[in-house]
């Protein structure tokens, strides 16, 4: 179905209604495209943006593509993430773009540091290259369909480093054990938006040799090959601009100093308008590394900016 045709299905008639409360898709004289971002999706329907850059929920990808721009034309974004537990920070920043409602490209940068001593100077980072393609599928305009919206996409990731530990001659992560600093997660991402029920699901498979998303490097004294991981979310639309969820994302354990264990997070999104979100969330990170054999808890909080 053309997304200007009329929908002739009840819940097809669904999304006309809310077509209305939104801007309609831009198009120049004569019914050519326009040259600009036109910010005809739905809102939310781009997702928030991962602590790994792209589009999705808070730790888990989603097959929906970034910004608001629709087939006709191309969107973008910018986020900024911090995470606190009781003893580590992870601040994560980037841009995403979003090309014909079906490529999306991200770039990111994470930092994550130590809180209380003794790792009250560690600091790592590391810079995450990602692309999806949409490859089936339309989580807004195919409502009398069980097929979700389906993507695949990567993630190249490289560490930095590892900086405060140098008492404990460790300045890279192949010195905690890890048998790379750079690696490649490969996923298949599938979403479905039920506007009837107010429900947003995803389900994402991921391959990845990465240890706590590659901060402490890839493979392990453990295990290096390559594991299937999956990962869950689950969103209800409060409001048109208010969502509540909850997302779970299964993890490696590659290395012996880190009993690495699942992330998990209950999450409500605000988006007031397609320029601006708010995420807030409590995010169960497990435990890292043996220097602390806490669970980590924590507070999360990420702001967007979106065309």
């Amino acid at each position: 179905m053309e997304r200007n045709d009329v929908p002739t299905s009840v819940s097809n008639r669904l999304v006309a209604l809310l077509a209305p409360m939104h801007r309609d898709i831009v198009t120049a004289a004569g019914g050519v495209p326009a040259a600009k971002p036109d910010q005809g999706k739905f809102i939310a329907t781009g997702g928030v943006s991962m602590v790994e850059g792209s589009g999705g929920g808070g730790i888990v990808p989603w097959a929906l593509i970034t910004g608001y721009g629709t087939r006709d034309s191309w969107g973008a974004s910018a986020f900024a993430t911090r995470v606190s537990t009781q003893d580590y920070r992870l601040m994560s920043y980037g841009v995403a773009a979003g090309i014909c409602d079906r490529i999306e490209l991200s770039l990111a940068r994470q930092e994550f540091e130590g809180r209380l001593a003794p790792l009250d100077q560690l600091r790592i980072k590391q810079d995450i290259v990602g692309a999806k393609v949409r490859v089936a599928g339309d989580a807004v305009y195919e409502q009398d369909s069980w097929m979700p919206q389906i993507a695949v996409g990567l993630q190249y990731k490289r560490n930095k480093g590892v900086d405060g530990l140098g008492a404990l001659g460790v300045a890279n992560v192949r010195q905690l054990g890890a048998k790379s600093e750079h690696g490649t997660d490969f996923y298949i991402a599938a979403t479905k938006i039920l506007f009837e029920q107010s429900l947003l699901l995803n389900a994402t498979l991921r391959s990845t040799r990465a240890n706590q998303m590659g901060l402490m490097g890839f493979g392990g004294d453990k295990e290096s090959s390559r594991k299937l991981m999956p990962e869950l979310s689950a969103g209800y639309l409060l409001t048109r601009k208010l969502v509540l969820g909850a997302e779970y994302r299964s993890k490696p354990h590659n290395l012996g100093v880190d009993n690495e264990k699942a992330y998990k997070d209950i999450f409500l999104a605000w988006l007031p308008n397609r320029h601006f979100s708010l995420t807030a969330a409590y995010a169960d990170l497990g435990t890292i590394t043996v220097f602390n054999a806490k669970t980590q808890r924590g507070a999360y909080l990420s702001a967007q900016v979106a065309f």
